[in-house]
């Protein structure tokens, strides 16, 4: 058992925030539902290397998909008698849902499976994902802050008009816009995403959790994540998300990376040692102290940990107790 998992049960034992749930009672959980995906539909939703299978999602993310409408159908229930209560007649909000991890652990797999999946659920109701990336200030802006290197921290996203974009969309306006990041050049872009009104947004993110700042008057304002009504957490040992970004470094080698508009077609030509060097190096720098300090901090955040082993499979799954 991992040190990670064994202070997990240490926890719970100590009457901890959340309950934790082996695969085969989770999966256990799912009971009949009509929600199917072909595997072309999967194919299509993995991320590059993710070897997420059909067994997966029934195992995983069925019960996922099912707790997460129930959540919705109590909230619904809610809304309805608080505006009863208060003699309102005002149109239901978003329900919003956070999914946070690390780079390279599987979060925007999981993000696209449970909008694919939530919009085969009862009512088939409107799912919209959206990721952060789009929310990063632009590289110009990076480094007139000296922060290029620091890409993925919070302090290089636009905090604010993340925020301003979920407390829109939450408020129920009509059209809502974000804008577009682009991994081919590395760089935002001048394209946007509308957002139309829907039933259920999800933001993908590495800091979506991320608690508000401490002002320097000693006061904070509201976090993102104050606008959430579910939120997942996707979870690994360090050694293994290492791994697996390691991994896909070298298959975008051989696939993005050799598109010569690509901004990272230099790596292409790199030979296999240089690019392995080039790759831990990004990790040992950048996204290994970004997981420690900024990322998993914000695990004890979220509605449901889904913690994974080494071969990719979720191991578990922790749930807030309500």
């Amino acid at each position: 058992m991992s040190e990670s998992l064994a202070q997990d049960r240490a926890d719970d034992a100590a009457g901890g925030p959340y309950v934790q749930l082996d695969r085969n009672s989770w999966a256990e959980l799912a009971g009949h539902t009509d929600i199917d995906l072909d595997e072309g539909t999967l194919a299509r939703l993995r991320g590059l290397g993710d070897p997420t299978s059909r067994e997966e999602v029934e195992a995983v993310y069925l019960p996922l998909t099912q707790l997460i409408h129930l959540h919705m159908r109590h909230t619904g229930h809610l809304y309805r008698a608080s505006n009863a209560f208060l003699g309102l007649d005002v149109r239901r909000t978003p329900f919003v849902i956070g999914v946070a991890g690390s780079v390279a652990v599987g979060k925007s797999t999981t993000a696209r499976l449970l909008k694919e999946l939530l919009s085969r659920s009862p009512g088939r109701p409107r799912v919209e994902l959206i990721t952060t990336d789009g929310f990063l200030y632009p590289n110009a802006e990076l480094e007139r802050r000296g922060i290029l290197d620091r890409k993925g921290f919070p302090e290089s996203y636009d905090r604010r008009a993340l925020q301003r974009f979920v407390v829109d969309v939450k408020s129920g306006m009509p059209e809502v816009t974000a804008p577009v990041y682009s991994h081919m050049v590395y760089d935002v872009t001048d394209e946007v995403e509308v957002v139309h009104r829907p039933d259920i947004l999800i933001v993908e993110g590495l800091n979506v959790l991320q608690p508000a700042r401490v002002r320097s008057n000693g006061t904070t304002g509201l976090a993102l994540s104050d606008f959430f009504d579910f939120s997942v957490y996707v979870d690994a040992a360090e050694q293994d998300i290492r791994s697996w970004y390691l991994e896909r470094f070298q298959a975008l080698r051989k696939t993005a990376f050799s598109d010569p508009r690509s901004f990272f077609k230099r790596y292409a030509t790199m030979s296999d040692e240089e690019a392995t060097a080039f790759a831990h190096k990004v990790w040992d720098e950048i996204n290994g102290p970004n997981l420690r300090l900024n990322v998993a901090p914000t695990r004890p955040r979220a509605t449901v940990i889904l913690r994974k082993g080494a071969d990719h499979d979720v191991e578990c799954v922790r749930i807030r107790k309500l």
